[in-house]
C-alpha cells in the first residue's frame, strides 16, 4: 500500500499546499480521500489520472476537503474516464454533489452534444452513504470508516485501511478522538491533521482571540498529535492538513517528538510513503518509515 499527500494544506490559500487530499494505491486499487483544492494537479504530478481512480471517499462536509470535485469529474473525463463515479461520503455531503452536478448540467451536455467523445459514462456520479462500522472492498483495499470529533460538523469520518498485511490511518479532521485511536491500533502510518494555535497570531478585523479558539476546539493542537500515535501504538506520523501553512518546521518536530519518539514526517504535497517497502519519498529526498 503507498499513500500519497496530494493536498497538505487548509482553507487558507497558499502556493505549495493544495487543499486536503490523498491518494491510496495497492496493487489493485486506486482511490482518492478528499478532494480539495489542486487534487487534479496534484494527482497528474503523482503519476495517478482521475480516470484510473475507483472510487472517490469525502471526509466530512467542509470546502477545503471537497471543492475540486466538478473540476476531477470533468477532468478525468478528458482523460477517457469511462467508469461511473463511485463516491463514499456522509450523508450530509450527498446534497452538495447532487447540487453541484445539478448547476453544471448545462455546461456538461454542451460539452457533450460539441465535443462528441465516444462515452458519457465517466460523468455520472454514484453516492454511497458512509456508516461506522461498515467496512468497503475496493479491490485488495479495505476502508474502515470511523467518526471522529470534528465539533459541529457532523458526522466527520477517519479511514482506517488495511492491505497486504498493512494499515494506515488518515485521521480526518478532528480533536483528540478516543475511537480513532482504538481504530488504528498498531497501525504502521497514522497521516494526522495538526494545528498550531501557537502559530496562530491576533490580526485585527480577521482574526480574534475567540476565532482561534473556536478553530483549535475541532482539531488536534500539535502538543497532542504525538501522544495521539504513542497512544495508537503507530510505527510512523506523518503530520498534514496544517493549520496554519506555514510554520517552523524544527519546532514542530520537537514538539511533537517530546511524546512521541518514532519516526515523524511533516508531510508536504506529493509525500509518498510505500508501506510495503518502508520507503519514503519526495523528489529527491529519501527517508525510511522505520
Amino acid at each position: 500500500m503507498k499513500i500519497t499527500l496530494l493536498g497538505t494544506g487548509c482553507p487558507v490559500a497558499h502556493p505549495r499546499r493544495g487543499g486536503a487530499a490523498t491518494l491510496v494505491e495497492t496493487a489493485a486499487a486506486r482511490v482518492l480521500i478528499d478532494c480539495g483544492s489542486m487534487v487534479t494537479q496534484r494527482l497528474i504530478e503523482a503519476g495517478c489520472r482521475g480516470a484510473a481512480l475507483d472510487a472517490l471517499l469525502v471526509s466530512h462536509l467542509h470546502s477545503d476537503h471537497l471543492i475540486d470535485f466538478y473540476q476531477l469529474v470533468v477532468s478525468s473525463w478528458h482523460q477517457g474516464r469511462v467508469a461511473t463515479w463511485a463516491v463514499h461520503c456522509p450523508e450530509t455531503v450527498v446534497p452538495v454533489i447532487e447540487a453541484t452536478m445539478a448547476a453544471w448540467r448545462g455546461e456538461r451536455e454542451l460539452r457533450i452534444a460539441f465535443e462528441q467523445r465516444p462515452t458519457v459514462t465517466g460523468l455520472a456520479v454514484n453516492c454511497d452513504v458512509l456508516a461506522p462500522g461498515r467496512r468497503i472492498t475496493i479491490g485488495d483495499l479495505e476502508i474502515e470508516p470511523v467518526l471522529v470529533d470534528h465539533g459541529p460538523i457532523v458526522p466527520a469520518y477517519e479511514f482506517v485501511l488495511r492491505s497486504g498485511g498493512k494499515t494506515a490511518v488518515l485521521s480526518g479532521d478532528t480533536g483528540v478522538c478516543d475511537a480513532l485511536i482504538a481504530a488504528g491500533q498498531g497501525a504502521d502510518l497514522l497521516v494526522h491533521e495538526v494545528y498550531l494555535h501557537h502559530e496562530m497570531p491576533l490580526i485585527a478585523g480577521r482574526r480574534s482571540a475567540a476565532t482561534v479558539a473556536a478553530t483549535a476546539s475541532y482539531h488536534t493542537l500539535s502538543g497532542e498529535v504525538g501522544d495521539i500515535a504513542r497512544r495508537m501504538g503507530a510505527a510512523a506520523l506523518a503530520l498534514t492538513h496544517f493549520v496554519p501553512p506555514d510554520f517552523d518546521r524544527a519546532a514542530l518536530l520537537a514538539e511533537v517528538a517530546q511524546s512521541y519518539d518514532r519516526p515523524i514526517f511533516v508531510g508536504e504535497d506529493l509525500m509518498a510513503f510505500d508501506l510495503a517497502t518502508g520507503d519514503v519519498a519526495l523528489g529527491e529526498f529519501r527517508a525510511r518509515l522505520v
